[in-house]
């Protein structure tokens, strides 16, 4: 009896304490619920405080009101209040150390060396050497390219004349039937693939075949010059074609004054104005007004005195008698005669441009033993 009793209160116990663990299982939950709402309404209300935190540091004249336009039928009641939207502060996050890089509103284009021949129209004033300058090529380059006008004589340039100025020193060349790369390259001792590889020469690679009449630039070519000038007139009898040389050619034949051996200069001016002494031009072209004195560099005898072919117009040549000669060309007017001595100052014409010549000036030259030599050498310094 006794046994039974006890085994009847420990199965009444045994549901009691389940309930009561359910029930402490189901209060832990309940609080972890509201737990999490609280965090969540918290986290929520903490960024709109924030977010009116920023609109209030915004200042008036950072505020941005929005105002719309539209026709008087769609516009807002006159009742209708305005607002103002606040735009949030930017704020310019931290950055690492880094090099900034500056805008440059400039943009360099590069500049490419020129391939393709210039016109150039001869003005008044202008000289071959003058030209050449100009366009930083050689006066032999512009010389070689216009041959057909100035046949290798830079005193045939005149005004108006239409110029070929190649881009850089070269021989512009016209393509001849039966012609081939390597022989124009030969002839102008030149290379084949300076040819070739031009690119204003528009060649083709793969087929390297220039058409006749086709006008091609051989840079670095070269070749011989023909040369136009007066001979050297002895004052001995020498028989001197006027039909060669021109109207003012002498008899010969003279004696009379030498030379001291020491020249002067022979315009009051003592620069160039046009060409330089170089190879396709003997002598050196003096600046002098049209009608200013030309004086004769040295004591002589005159052994041509007038007109001369070759470009030189009225021209004065005065034989020294010791190995050298002088050449006075483009005179508006000659004042002394065939024969004639003169004295190292004396006054033998005046500038002008007779001739081939696009403007005053006095050409001069100095020859000695027959051969061509540069009046710089001779002449004391400016």
């Amino acid at each position: 009896m006794g046994n039974s009793a006890g085994r009847k209160t420990s199965l009444q116990r045994t549901p009691a304490r389940s309930g009561i663990w359910l029930s402490v299982v189901a209060w832990v939950i309940a609080l972890a619920v509201v737990a999490a709402a609280v965090f969540v309404g918290w986290r929520v209300f903490s960024e709109q405080l924030a977010v009116r935190a920023a609109a209030e540091l915004v200042t008036p004249a950072n505020k941005t009101e929005i105002k719309t336009e539209a026709s008087p039928a769609l516009s807002e009641p006159a009742s209708a209040s305005k607002s103002a939207v606040a735009l949030p502060v930017f704020q310019q996050p931290e950055t690492a150390a880094s090099i900034s890089r500056h805008p440059v509103l400039h943009t360099i284009i590069p500049t490419r060396a020129p391939v393709e021949v210039k016109d150039y129209k001869v003005d008044k004033g202008d000289s071959v050497f003058e030209i050449a300058s100009k366009f930083d090529v050689k006066p032999e380059t512009i010389l070689w390219a216009n041959y057909d006008q100035l046949n290798d004589n830079p005193d045939t340039i005149s005004l108006g004349m239409e110029l070929k100025i190649p881009p850089v020193n070269g021989v512009y060349y016209k393509w001849r039937e039966g012609d081939t790369i390597d022989s124009v390259a030969a002839h102008f001792s030149a290379k084949p693939e300076n040819i070739i590889n031009w690119p204003g020469n528009n060649i083709d690679l793969t087929n390297p075949v220039v058409d006749p009449g086709t006008w091609v630039l051989i840079p670095g070519g070269h070749r011989e010059f023909r040369q136009w000038i007066i001979p050297t007139i002895p004052r001995g009898k020498a028989g001197v074609s006027r039909s060669v040389y021109g109207a003012g050619a002498c008899d010969g034949g003279y004696g009379g004054a030498l030379g001291t051996g020491s020249f002067i200069w022979p315009a009051g001016n003592h620069s160039l104005s046009g060409n330089d002494y170089w190879s396709g031009h003997l002598g050196i072209d003096i600046a002098a007004g049209e009608g200013a004195p030309t004086y004769a560099a040295d004591s002589g005898v005159v052994v041509f005195s007038g007109w001369a072919l070759g470009g030189y117009g009225y021209m004065v040549m005065v034989d020294h008698g010791n190995g050298y000669q002088t050449l006075y060309g483009h005179l508006s007017n000659i004042s002394v005669y065939c024969g004639a001595s003169v004295g190292q100052g004396a006054v033998i014409g005046y500038a002008g441009s007779t001739g081939n010549s696009t403007g005053a000036h006095l050409h001069f030259e100095v020859r000695y033993q027959g051969g061509f030599v540069n009046p710089w050498y001779v002449l004391p310094p400016p």
